[in-house]
């Protein structure tokens, strides 16, 4: 199973209704959401800081504007652009086209798991099939590129 769909699931799964064999404790359901608005703060608040350090890493890049988890990324440009930041050895950025959509992503996830140790946990597959990628499962990615990264540059 893709990563997107394990996304997918657990999303349905945490959205759906209590079914009756789910124990419930009584005038409670469980909810997976944020209902502190301390947590929903900093929750968002760590969402826009990744982003922020995204843009600055890619600011120079053409053809990456980083401003959301989700179309933003949908040519592969911007995580082509996060690691090539990186490493500029790896591959040559400028002859990349936001239309060769597939290309883009086989070369930024094979790039960043052979030169920099990022596991893959986007499939291209899903990444190509999808105009608009489930933010969470590219934002997980992205943390991924800024945990190996973070101390560099």
């Amino acid at each position: 199973m893709s990563p997107f769909a394990k996304f997918r699931q657990l999303d349905r799964q945490n959205s759906a209704p209590c079914s009756p064999s789910t124990p419930k404790t009584p005038g409670k359901e469980f909810q997976f959401k944020f209902t502190d608005p301390t947590v929903q703060n900093n929750a968002a608040l760590i969402k826009e800081r990744l982003l922020s350090w995204c843009r600055a890493k890619t600011k120079e890049y053409e053809n990456v504007q980083l401003d959301n988890f989700s179309t933003s990324w949908s040519n592969g440009l911007g995580f082509c652009a996060l690691i090539h930041h990186f490493r500029p050895d790896a591959f040559d950025y400028h002859s990349l086209r936001p239309e060769d959509r597939r290309k883009n992503f086989e070369l930024a996830f094979t790039k960043a798991d052979e030169v920099a140790g990022i596991a893959p946990l986007l499939d291209v597959e899903d990444m190509v099939m999808m105009r608009r990628p489930d933010w969470k499962c590219v934002f997980t990615y992205v943390q991924s590129i800024y945990r190996r990264f973070k101390d560099e540059d």
